[in-house]
């Protein structure tokens, strides 16, 4: 490749508590050949990129790829960060950084590997309206469940009763006591806690599982960024109503994601899911993009477009 003006988004500096958008710079340098080391590596998380040039018999010039990616114009990634070469392109790019890749398949192997799901039974979902909780919450009405959901404004509750079919669902700032905000919408209790927040909303649930009831825990995004985490004081409710909650990383189910595919391409492409992008444009947008999941700003899967093709 021919050296060219390289766009990246750089950490200043470690980040303690949340990141704003100072914490982050736009530079500008040249692309070689190497993995970059130390602190003025670019941010990184799962994106979508053509192949420019490869000295890795998988894959070609001109592939789509998904898999582990920089906050940047041209990279040089490892075959080993690729997880899959795309081969369906006749659903929108973007949706290999969202409904299939990783939260696709987070939402997919959370509620029904580690969830076990099975029809009839009675779903709640926090973080509802956000990358993965958007689809956990469809999956589960395909599934004949009932499902409600909570979320931190208006738009986004309606969204998940208008656009994504849950039976209801809350706004949890908006709610005094989450206990009995619970209570209201699952008077027979909860038989699956799709877990995404954490804190108060997981101490609350704890007491309105039913039992046997199961909680895969994707995530605790009200606990990342701060000092001193919250503590939970309904433990208890796990020995007493026999419930399974059990932690999973997405990365371990990927050898699933062909049957992931069979199960979720049919569903795009006949319009019985639907998938919410929230879409910022070029690199310098990053880091306020990074800085809105905190705060809640972004509807739907943040997605941040380098370069189109």
């Amino acid at each position: 490749m021919a050296q060219v003006k390289n766009k990246q988004v750089i950490l200043r500096d470690y980040v303690s508590g949340f990141p704003k958008e100072t914490d982050m710079n736009i530079v500008e340098s040249t692309i070689t050949l190497k993995v970059p080391e130390g602190s003025n590596e670019p941010l990184g998380g799962y994106g979508v990129a053509k192949v420019l040039e490869s000295g890795h018999p998988d894959y070609k010039k001109g592939d789509l790829i998904w898999g582990l990616t920089k906050w940047e114009e041209y990279s040089l990634v490892p075959s080993a960060q690729i997880h899959f070469k795309i081969e369906h392109t006749d659903v929108p790019l973007s949706y290999y950084t969202g409904i299939l890749g990783m939260p696709g398949m987070t939402a997919y192997s959370g509620i029904f590997e580690v969830g076990s799901l099975k029809k009839g039974e009675n779903v709640f979902v926090s973080a509802a309206s956000g990358a993965v909780g958007q689809l956990v919450g469809q999956f589960s009405k395909l599934s004949g469940c009932y499902v409600v959901g909570s979320a931190g404004t208006k738009e986004k509750v309606d969204l998940l009763k208008n656009k994504f079919g849950f039976d209801g669902g809350f706004n949890y700032k908006e709610e005094p006591d989450l206990n009995e905000a619970l209570k209201r919408h699952f008077p027979e209790g909860i038989d699956v806690y799709f877990e995404n927040v954490g804190g108060k909303t997981l101490d609350a649930v704890l007491l309105n599982m039913r039992i046997h009831g199961r909680i895969p825990v994707c995530g605790m995004i009200s606990q990342y960024n701060l000092s001193q985490p919250e503590g939970v004081t309904n433990l208890t409710s796990l020995i007493y109503k026999r419930i399974r909650m059990q932690g999973f990383v997405v990365a371990d189910f990927y050898h699933l994601y062909p049957k992931f595919l069979e199960f979720v391409l049919p569903l795009i492409r006949e319009g019985k899911i639907e998938y919410v992008e929230d879409i910022a444009e070029g690199l310098e947008n990053g880091p306020a993009a990074l800085v809105g999941l905190f705060s809640g700003r972004n509807v739907g899967k943040q997605v941040l477009v380098v370069a189109r093709e």
